[in-house]
């Protein structure tokens, strides 16, 4: 059976879904499409911490479906700007796990539109043989990271809870 390994890029998912659709992004209907694909090997969810109880209770749902549930908090600079992404730390993740020869995967599954992971989908595909596969909104989703994924996969449908 294929191994896969889930990597999601909660704020991006989120915002993607709820502007284009105004709704929101149906995580089990994923998982039990996926599963019917493979093992789901590893799966990780990426979010930003703000001590909401209302995005606790999201983040808990995320680990009652099979998600482990990376935080980092969200900071806020004296000049009003914000920060709070996991670009470096998916990054740093998918490598590890594409690079493993002790428990190897057979195609990463990456939720974003983030262009900036692009060169991250070639060198995996490239330096270890593994398929990707981006899902993300395609109005939303850079050109770049669907040119570089094995396989793009809109989001729309049952993926959506309406």
């Amino acid at each position: 059976m294929k191994r896969l390994a889930l990597f999601v890029d909660v704020q991006n998912i989120y915002y993607t879904v709820k502007d284009t659709y105004g709704c929101h992004f149906n995580y089990r209907e994923l998982w039990r499409q996926l599963t019917a694909e493979g093992d789901i090997a590893i799966a990780h969810a990426y979010a930003i911490e703000r001590n909401n109880s209302q995005q606790q209770g999201f983040q808990q749902i995320l680990r009652n479906i099979g998600f482990d549930i990376k935080l980092k908090p969200y900071i806020q600079r004296a000049d009003g700007s914000a920060k709070g992404d996991w670009d470096v730390g998916i990054t740093i993740d998918m490598m590890a796990a594409t690079a493993s020869t002790a428990e190897p995967i057979d195609c990463a599954v990456l939720l974003s539109g983030d262009g900036d992971f692009d060169l991250l989908l070639q060198h995996i595909n490239r330096e270890h043989g593994v398929d990707t596969v981006v899902y993300g909104v395609p109005a939303l989703t850079a050109a770049s990271l669907v040119d570089a994924a094995t396989e793009f996969r809109s989001i729309d449908g049952s993926l959506l809870l309406k």
